[in-house]
């Protein structure tokens, strides 16, 4: 009895042991391919969820959205993730910009489908306009 109970505790270590890896290994792979999207994509979040209903009647609240961003300037008509100090991004889509004439950056307003008014009030800094560093990325399915 002692030699079946001790491979018995012997088995049940191995098992835990080779769960454990397991659960690290998916671990691991998810952080890699996590990383990997943000190499790719070119935004610091490549994937983000609509939280409100402010998008609807194109984006529902639960939409996942893919991000991109790149170094192409931001047009009126595109739906930008922004995120300007707040705990949640917003997602909304730009009707105004504004470039500046001595360097590449752009002053940037947006809205809400759903909304009746423009940002100006959401945005946390005390610019009427949201710049353009504020932009996680470009939504693009």
């Amino acid at each position: 009895m002692g030699w079946i109970e001790e491979n018995m505790k012997s088995t049940h270590i191995r098992q835990i042991l080779s769960q454990a890896i397991s659960l690290g290994m998916v671990i691991s792979s998810a952080l890699i391919i996590w990383k990997g999207l943000i190499c790719i994509t070119g935004s610091e979040s490549p994937v983000v969820v609509v939280l409100s209903g402010s998008m609807e009647p194109g984006f529902k609240r639960g939409d996942i959205l893919f991000l991109y961003m790149n170094k192409d300037p931001i047009r009126a008509g595109q739906i930008v993730v922004f995120n300007d100090g707040r705990d949640v991004p917003i997602v909304h889509r730009v009707i105004e910009v504004h470039e500046q004439r001595d360097s590449k950056e752009a002053d940037i307003l947006t809205k809400g489908d759903a909304n009746l008014e423009d940002d100006r009030m959401l945005y946390t800094s005390s610019n009427r306009w949201l710049q353009q560093k504020y932009i996680m990325g470009r939504a693009v399915g």
